[in-house]
């Protein structure tokens, strides 16, 4: 019977490297550059440092472990890929230093398993070198999260395709090199099997960028979440990823791994904010004591401590369900962890803010940074309503109604049954009394 929880010794000592590296080498670059610079290729900081460090990940045979040996990854599977995202959730910088940052891991399985030799070449290859960046042009303004409400388009038109359209929040699109663009081909049937993926280089001519919006917090125009026009963007047939009406099959390589490998790093963002939390607590001293002999503080450390052990046996039961290649119920698990990550950073990351009192609302801690994160997550590659369906139905699965008038657990029948079947011994009973 396997049944284990434990890390076996090889693999422990290349998390304690991994753990070590961050905490020494990548998390500085977080105190040090805004996080938006993780993605500006034309800042020195990626001729100057992050090369180095990226080099020493590669020595250590750490690079883009979520890709095959082919690929230039170790292929490793969701569960070791979690233990290592609880690491690299700690750090804005972190997963480009280890080859494996959003958008462009996802990019590049889309890229591995449905692009020709020639889309390789050209679009996959500088992204495994960690020379360029990419983007993920999904999402439209007027869409949320219906895509029968698709209205951009893409046309054929005799060698080349032509775009026209807009889409909204196309992260990254400022510095990246190029887009993988999702726009309707055919209306004429289900957005489903209507709709395709095209390869779009972001220098191509009819792009225009309305605007870069930010997030909370980031001043107007420091905002790296584009808003884009697709003006008869015209790019050659063979930037056609996979065929025609295959993007949404296509974009099944990517959302689901990169809702995982959200919550997996969200494990690392609130252990860190429990870690702070905990330290103040032993730290602070009010009414004449420290405020971990507080009742009141110990259950929000007792509350949020269960919370994030459950947490994360959950989003490792997830990774260990689709290693086995149980796609059915990896995909309710998916749901699962994605439905708990953003509550998980609410509640845990909101107890850690208030226990440190004024400061931890201050920009002097990242608490307040932290926790504004939450909604991003609750709506990110999906809001979290639609995985709440999406559990429901995949449970669901698994039951069927009652033949009856009644449920079959309706007592009255049951009970009947029991005694027929011990009605010797309810005899016997009955006649000692």
């Amino acid at each position: 019977m396997a049944w284990d929880f434990s890390t076996d010794p090889e693999f422990q000592e290349k998390l304690d490297w991994i753990d070590e590296f961050v905490r020494e080498e990548v998390e500085p670059l977080d105190l040090a550059f805004s996080s938006h610079l993780v993605y500006d290729r034309t800042h020195p900081i990626h001729q100057e440092v992050i090369p180095k460090l990226q080099q020493e990940v590669k020595n250590r045979d750490l690079w883009a472990c979520h890709l095959g040996p082919d690929l230039g990854g170790k292929g490793y599977g969701q569960l070791k890929l979690a233990l290592m995202n609880e690491i690299l959730g700690r750090s804005q910088f972190a997963p480009m230093v280890f080859g494996c940052q959003a958008p462009d891991s996802g990019n590049a399985e889309i890229l591995a398993h449905y692009g020709t030799e020639e889309q390789k070449a050209k679009y996959l290859q500088p992204l495994l070198d960690g020379k360029i960046v990419s983007c993920y042009s999904m999402t439209e303004p007027q869409a949320g999260s219906d895509p029968q409400q698709f209205e951009c388009r893409v046309r054929r038109d005799g060698d080349d395709y032509v775009i026209d359209g807009y889409k909204w929040f196309s992260s990254n699109f400022r510095y990246a090199a190029f887009a993988i663009v999702m726009a309707v081909s055919d209306p004429d049937v289900p957005v489903y099997q209507g709709t395709s993926m095209m390869l779009v280089p972001t220098d191509t001519p009819g792009i225009e960028i309305i605007r870069n919006v930010g997030l909370a917090g980031e001043r107007p125009g420091e905002g790296s979440h584009a808003y884009v026009h697709y003006n008869g963007v015209r790019v050659p047939a063979e930037n056609l990823l996979g065929g025609e009406g295959q993007a949404f099959a296509i974009a099944q390589t990517r959302l689901g791994g990169g809702r995982i490998h959200h919550a997996m790093r969200t494990v690392g963002v609130c252990q860190r904010a429990f870690d702070m939390m905990c330290e103040r607590a032993l730290s602070r001293v009010t009414q004449g004591e420290v405020l971990a002999k507080k009742q009141m503080v110990q259950e929000k450390i007792a509350d949020a401590y269960i919370q994030l052990q459950q947490f994360r046996l959950m989003v490792l039961h997830a990774a260990w369900t689709l290693d086995q290649g149980d796609k059915k119920r990896g995909r309710t698990e998916i749901a699962m962890v994605k439905v708990l990550t953003p509550q998980v950073l609410i509640d845990i990351g909101y107890k850690a803010l208030h226990i440190h009192g004024s400061l931890g609302t201050s920009n002097e801690m990242p608490l307040m940074g932290l926790w504004t994160m939450a909604p991003v997550m609750g709506i990110a590659d999906g809001p979290t309503e639609v995985h709440k369906v999406t559990v429901a139905r995949q449970v669901l699965k698994d039951y069927k109604p009652s033949e009856g008038l009644f449920p079959s657990m309706h007592l009255p029948p049951r009970q009947e049954a029991a005694r027929k079947k011990f009605a010797d011994l309810i005899e016997h009973e009955v006649a000692q009394h």
